[in-house]
């Protein structure tokens, strides 16, 4: 049997299936099938499927009891594809792919729809355009042809197989869930928020701090308009430019602490109150759609429900089943040890060689103990504070490891010119003309809200703010790469096991697994950190270490 198997969904509940060349030319003749489940649960030797879309066909296979080991995503190829090619927002649906082929209008990509809780479905609505096998064999031999002509073929073939793993992988996630006690979740909801009021106002507690509020301004002032607020502190000779925490806290008037404390509460009461557990919550476990590359430094980002976004207090109602255990694994300083592989810095690749606290080698080398300092500089060459003391900082890095700041240096002069870059296998940042969504360089937020940690994102049109945008991406973005193979690791190294992945945000992982299995799990974690390093970033003595701890709640992790 060959192993690489082609397939596409059919009229009903058929398929039609291909063996296919190295070349990616059939290599037998084209079978149809009256059930595709039926049809892949028959073929359990084909080492990867090739496939319009994870999203459309997985997650219905897995209902079936139906795990496959390796796929191809033509629709994710296409989108690293375009972007490698300098044209990141062109539609990237397999009907699109065929189009251009043949010279024919290009429709658009379907719209990607909001989360239905519990729900399974694939991610788009209405459903994609069909797509023929025939159509589909096309494009992916296209496809070949253009990874051949990237920078860094094999690199940029790495990045698109790990890519369709980590769909996989979040339909997998999806599947399992994340295990949930309700039942914890109201009692947390009821000691921060206190009772609710019929009709659906703000719970007890909010109202308390409203109260608080609006007798510290002297008015009646609304805490959850942050125009109102603006306008209450104006009225008492206090200038803001907005309601964020960190301006709040430098202002002395006696409304800042309960509007702090009501923002924070009323976040969770939005984001994560009664109404979230009764839509999203459902036989014990939180099943939200995860997105692998959501952003555009390949981040993931989840389709509703707030999956990337869970408050520590609430974490406390992530509770592993009788007998189980969730490993709750970080990986330590994950970015400068990616600054040190793919910069190739000899000083830098030999202090993150050492599985200890990377800053604190840092600041042994270059200043004089100071670990702090040495975070601050090694960050600010990532993040582009190259300011006051951002700068005095720097200099010093660029001294004791210049290859690693002209790396950063270089991907920041290439954004402000407005030429591509790229991660090291390949991923690559939109052209300067192409700025879009919220924040100029990606989609925006789920619901609005900001994503998990500090993805990057300049304004449209400023040089230098894209010189900031790039300098992180060729970081962050190698780094969310490395973590694609780690996740393709892990996910063959659980596979004889019980045990499931279940979250997965920037360099975290949970697997929920049974007790016994627990010290096994924590090891195949290390594991898979070391061979995503060793996969991506070749031969080189930096480490990727993780913190791991065995807990009954999530928010037992330290």
């Amino acid at each position: 049997m060959s192993e690489r198997w082609a397939v596409a969904a059919a009229e009903g509940e058929g398929a039609r299936l291909v063996p296919l060349a190295p070349g990616g030319l059939p290599a037998g003749p084209v079978v149809e099938e009256p059930d595709l489940i039926a049809a892949v649960r028959s073929r359990p030797s084909v080492a990867r499927w090739v496939w319009r879309s994870s999203a459309e066909l997985y997650p219905r296979l897995l209902a079936a009891g139906v795990r496959v080991e390796r796929c191809y995503d033509i629709e994710d190829a296409e989108l690293l594809l375009l972007g490698h090619e300098g044209r990141l927002g062109e539609p990237r649906s397999a009907a699109a792919a065929w189009a251009r082929l043949h010279g024919r209008p290009v429709p658009p990509d379907p719209p990607l729809r909001p989360a239905e809780p519990g729900s399974q479905s694939s991610l788009f609505e209405p459903r994609p355009v069909p797509v023929p096998l025939e159509a589909l064999l096309e494009v992916y031999a296209d496809q070949q042809r253009r990874h051949q002509a990237t920078d860094h073929p094999g690199r940029m073939r790495l990045l698109t197989a790990a890519q369709s793993a980590a769909m996989l992988v979040a339909a997998e996630m999806r599947r399992a869930g994340l295990p949930w006690r309700a039942d914890v979740h109201r009692e947390l909801l009821h000691e921060l928020l206190g009772e609710r009021y019929a009709g659906g106002g703000e719970p007890r507690r909010l109202a308390e701090l409203a109260d608080e509020v609006s007798e510290a301004f002297g008015r009646r002032v609304r805490p959850d308009l942050p125009a109102d607020v603006v306008k209450a502190f104006a009225a008492a000779g206090v200038t803001v430019r907005s309601t964020r925490r960190w301006e709040l806290e430098e202002i002395d008037h006696p409304a800042v602490g309960p509007l702090l404390e009501y923002k924070k509460l009323y976040r969770i009461w939005t984001a994560h109150g009664w109404s979230w557990l009764t839509d999203w919550v459902r036989d014990g476990r939180f099943r939200p759609e995860y997105l692998p590359g959501g952003t555009v430094s390949g981040r993931w980002t989840a389709n509703g429900g707030g999956a990337l976004q869970i408050p520590k207090v609430i974490r406390r109602a992530v509770v592993a089943d009788p007998g189980w255990r969730l490993v709750v694994a970080d990986a330590a300083q994950m970015e400068p040890r990616v600054l040190a592989a793919i910069s190739r810095d000899p000083g830098l690749m030999e202090v993150a060689g050492h599985e200890g606290d990377l800053y604190t080698a840092l600041s042994d080398r270059a200043f004089s103990g100071d670990r702090a300092h040495a975070k601050l500089a090694l960050l600010g060459a990532v993040y582009g504070q190259t300011s006051g003391d951002g700068l005095k900082n720097l200099a010093a890095l660029r001294r004791r490891f210049p290859r690693a700041v002209a790396h950063v240096d270089d991907a920041a002069r290439a954004g402000e010119e407005g030429r591509l870059v790229r991660t090291w296998l390949g991923r690559t940042c939109p052209p300067a003309a192409a700025d879009q969504g919220d924040d100029g360089y990606g989609p925006p937020g789920e619901a609005g809200l900001p994503q998990e940690g500090p993805e990057p994102g300049p304004q449209p049109g400023s040089a230098r703010a894209r010189g900031r945008f790039t300098r992180n991406f060729v970081v962050q973005g190698s780094a969310a790469d490395w973590a694609l193979l780690m996740l393709a690791a892990l996910r063959r190294a659980t596979a004889p096991m019980r045990a499931e992945l279940v979250f997965f945000q920037h360099d975290e992982v949970i697997v929920h697994c049974p007790a016994e299995e627990a010290e096994q799990v924590a090891a195949a974690i290390r594991a898979a950190g070391e061979e995503a390093g060793r996969i991506a970033f070749g031969d080189t003595p930096v480490r990727f270490p993780f913190t791991t701890a065995v807990v009954e709640r999530y928010s037992d992790a330290k």
